[in-house]
Formats: C-alpha cells, sequence, structure tokens
C-alpha cells in the first residue's frame, strides 16, 4: 500500500474541517465584536466623522460573515494538506493574523483607541501577505481564497487613516461626544 488515505478520506478530512473552521470563524468574530460593542449603535462611534468612502454599515456585517467563511475554507484547505511542506509555518502565520483581526474590535470600539487600531489594522495587512504567500506554497487556492479578504483589510487600512485624520481629538477618548477644545 502506497498510500495513506484514499481520496474519500481526504474529502471526508477536509469536509470536517470546514464544518469546524467556517463556522469557528465567524464565531470568533462575532464575539470579538460583541464584547467590544462594535458598529454603529456605539455612542463613541456614532460620535466620530465618517469619511466619504465609508460604506452603509449594513454592508460590515455581511462582508465579515462572507470573509469569515473564507478564511475558515482557506484554513481547512491548509490543514487538510497533511505532510505538505510550509503546512506548519502556513497555519502559524494566519494565526498571528487572526491574533490581529480579534483585537481589532476591542482596539477601536471597546478602548476608542484609533491610532493603536490603525497600527493593528497595518500588522493585519503584513501579517495576512505573509500568510497568504505560505498558503500559496502549500495550496495556491487557498491564497486565492484570500484574496477579497486582503482587498477588505487595505480598505479597511485606508478607512482608518481617514478615521484618524478627521476625528484627531476622538482617540483614547472615553466620553460619547467629541472634545470641543476652545481657545482663550
Amino acid at each position: 500500500m502506497t498510500e495513506i488515505a484514499s481520496t474519500g478520506q481526504l474529502r471526508a478530512g477536509f469536509a470536517r474541517w470546514v464544518l469546524v473552521l467556517v463556522p469557528g470563524m465567524s464565531l470568533l468574530g462575532f464575539l470579538s465584536a460583541m464584547a467590544s460593542n462594535s458598529g454603529p449603535a456605539n455612542p463613541w462611534f456614532a460620535a466620530l466623522i465618517k469619511p466619504g468612502l465609508y460604506p452603509p454599515p449594513i454592508v460590515f456585517p455581511i462582508v465579515w460573515t462572507g470573509l469569515y467563511v473564507l478564511m475558515g475554507v482557506a484554513l481547512a484547505i491548509i490543514i487538510s494538506a497533511r505532510g505538505s511542506v510550509g503546512r506548519g509555518v502556513a497555519i502559524a502565520a494566519f494565526a498571528a493574523h487572526l491574533v490581529a483581526n480579534l483585537v481589532w474590535s476591542p482596539l477601536f470600539f471597546g478602548a476608542h483607541r484609533i491610532t493603536a487600531a490603525l497600527v493593528d489594522v497595518v500588522v493585519m495587512d503584513v501579517t495576512l501577505v505573509i500568510a497568504m504567500v505560505l498558503y500559496a506554497r502549500v495550496r495556491p487556492l487557498a491564497a486565492v481564497l484570500l484574496v477579497p479578504y486582503l482587498a477588505w483589510v487595505l480598505f479597511a487600512t485606508v478607512l482608518m487613516v481617514q478615521v484618524l485624520q478627521l476625528n484627531p481629538d476622538a482617540d483614547g477618548q472615553t466620553a460619547a461626544v467629541p472634545v470641543v477644545h476652545i481657545k482663550l
């Protein structure tokens, strides 16, 4: 016998990973968002001046749901690639990226740290590109599945820069309304 597992067994293993990782990714994203009171209902966020590029609020849960599905499927492809050179490093790189992803909402919506959230999203950009390069070496399809996510994270980076430029006094602010500075 020269095969470790049959094609059917490999497909079943991949399917099991998809069934675990897609809901798992979605749940992690949901918990991060809920733990930090993210979205338009957050009084601090509602008071911020939004850039012209800012999409309608309904776009965010729709897009993030789709992106978490793609992330889960891509990770399932990599995890299922047993014996592939670079598999472990690719998984570790994506795990580092995922940590940065999950920290963003608490930084921005919870702690109101716009600058720290901007630094975090840049870390997300870099770690995602690294993970994608490593994914491509293991299974190119997994990297391709992350292209829409990369586009969204880069768009989020542009939004973060603009939010900081439009709201410099809101960075780290705990009040729900912007601080007004009066010069005497």
